[in-house]
């Protein structure tokens, strides 16, 4: 697939120029200005995490990788960098679900570099949208919200987030497509871009010339790791009726018919004698098929069957199967409407009253999210085996002849230390400061950083796998943690 860049934001401001603007189109002739007002808005989020995940289709965010030649015994710093934004000033922020499923731990950065601990409000695997939330004694800068059924093929759009985890970052671009089924859930309704979205991206928002969310940076297409010009966004009219059911109540108290369907083909119409059938929606054949009726449910109620094809729901004939479901999602609980259904070469019209989906049946196709619980051992070596430096373990790790310092040939998993990254092969170096050169050494500094009371000791390590070359500091938990925040 060609790689294709993008246009400079100016250039698409000039774009508008010779284009009149609508009473309500705000658009600020300073983009600067725009981009300074907002990027406080959107955060960084850190997901620590039991296991590194990631597809070929560029659907997550940056993980760190263990190294290859990582024991069984070891463990590795498996974090996630995504994006969110703050929908409410009170703490609530917006991001995609796979940033922080299966967090034990997760943390947010804001825009002037501070960071918090959040905890898991409420998500939803199916619509891959989550809320978390950060505890704040300050007014947080929130997002305002956009329609996106306003949006058009060819709208300037930006994107906000945290691109490889280097940071928050802009790029921007045009939809490019709106509506689009990339079969990455049964409610797909992505809009396309080709502003720039990378690994990290995910959770962010994409703006409109406006200063507002019209979308949550959600996937990217590419035969490669990296952008190549498809990107897709969660339209911002979904994300905010989830978010505010998830903020409500903590879980989506979805509209419910009752109906498997799928949608009618040109062999199923031609079947059904629907190819030639007067009165069709839109003039040719289409609608769903109904596969099951659940019993008890408002589409049993209702006497729909299995084999009827519905045409129309209420006034709105769906473009597809997924705006079909989404239409009924939607709906809210209690709704009089109506199902226009083709049965045996008739058109009938069934009044129907949309119920609440059963929470039971919500949960077993869309399991709750919750932080996972994990227990950080804190042993008296911190669940380090350490061993004195020999000039064969310095051949093994490609270290000098002359190194010094406390070879690290173990790590515990569920510890602090392997939480923050340490395998076999790294080298200590220091303790609080103090030079070492055995075990005893280090665990003599330990001893007496505990005795002062402290929680925490630093460390200096070389690390066998390094990133940016040379020794770096770590600050490793000595004591257990009972304030319930590290």
């Amino acid at each position: 697939m060609r790689h294709r860049g993008t246009l400079p934001f100016a250039l698409l401001l000039s774009c508008l120029a010779g284009r009149p603007a609508a009473a309500d189109d705000a658009v600020m002739t300073a983009p600067s200005a725009l981009l300074r007002s907002l990027l406080p808005t959107v955060v960084n989020i850190t997901a620590y995490i039991g296991q590194t995940k990631g597809d070929a289709t560029g659907r997550d965010v940056t993980a760190s990788d263990a190294p290859k030649d990582q024991g069984p015994d070891d463990q590795g710093p498996n974090t996630l960098t995504g994006s969110g934004f703050i929908i409410d000033p009170g703490g609530d922020i917006a991001t995609n679900d796979h940033v922080i499923d299966g967090a034990y731990r997760i943390v947010v950065m804001f825009h002037d570099g501070t960071t918090a601990p959040a905890h898991i409000v409420g998500g939803t695997r199916l619509a891959d949208i989550a809320i978390i939330h950060v505890d704040t004694a300050a007014k947080l800068p929130a997002i305002r919200w956009g329609d996106s059924e306003k949006m058009h093929i060819g709208d300037p759009v930006f994107a906000v987030g945290n691109p490889l985890g280097i940071g928050i970052s802009v790029s921007a671009g045009i939809v490019s497509a709106l509506h689009r089924d990339i079969m990455d859930t049964p409610y797909d309704n992505f809009i396309q871009t080709d502003a720039a979205i990378n690994h990290g991206n995910s959770g962010g928002p994409l703006f409109n010339l406006r200063g507002q969310v019209v979308g949550m940076n959600t996937a990217m297409i590419s035969p490669t790791t990296g952008f190549s010009g498809l990107a897709f966004a969660i339209p911002s009219n979904s994300v905010h009726f989830i978010a505010d059911q998830l903020t409500r109540y903590g879980w989506i108290k979805a509209g419910w018919l009752g109906v498997k369907v799928e949608q009618v083909t040109p062999r199923i119409a031609d079947a059904l004698g629907l190819d030639k059938a007067e009165g069709v929606p839109g003039g040719s054949p289409g609608g769903f098929i109904v596969a099951k009726v659940d019993s008890g449910s408002p589409a049993a109620k209702a006497g729909l069957r299995i084999g009827d094809v519905i045409m129309r729901y209420g006034d709105v004939v769906p473009v597809n199967q997924p705006a079909f479901l989404r239409d009924i999602v939607h709906t809210p609980i209690g709704t009089a409407t109506t199902v226009t259904v083709w049965r045996a070469g008739q058109r009938l019209t069934v009044p129907v009253t949309i119920a609440e989906w059963p929470r039971k049946k919500w949960n077993a196709l869309n399991a709750p999210v919750q932080t996972t619980s994990v227990v950080t051992q804190v042993a008296p070596n911190l669940g380090l085996r350490l061993t004195s430096l020999s000039d064969d373990a310095r051949a093994q790790y490609g270290l000098a002849p002359d190194q010094g310092g406390v070879l690290v040939s173990g790590v515990m998993a569920n510890t602090d230390a392997a939480h923050q990254g340490m395998v076999t092969g790294d080298v200590i170096l220091r303790v609080q400061n103090v030079p070492v050169a055995t075990d005893q050494d280090v665990r003599t500094e330990l001893d007496k950083t505990r005795a002062q009371g402290r929680a925490f000791a630093t460390v200096l390590i070389l690390p066998t796998v390094q990133p940016i070359p040379g020794p770096r500091w770590i600050a490793l938990r000595i004591a257990p943690d009972t304030s319930g925040r590290d």
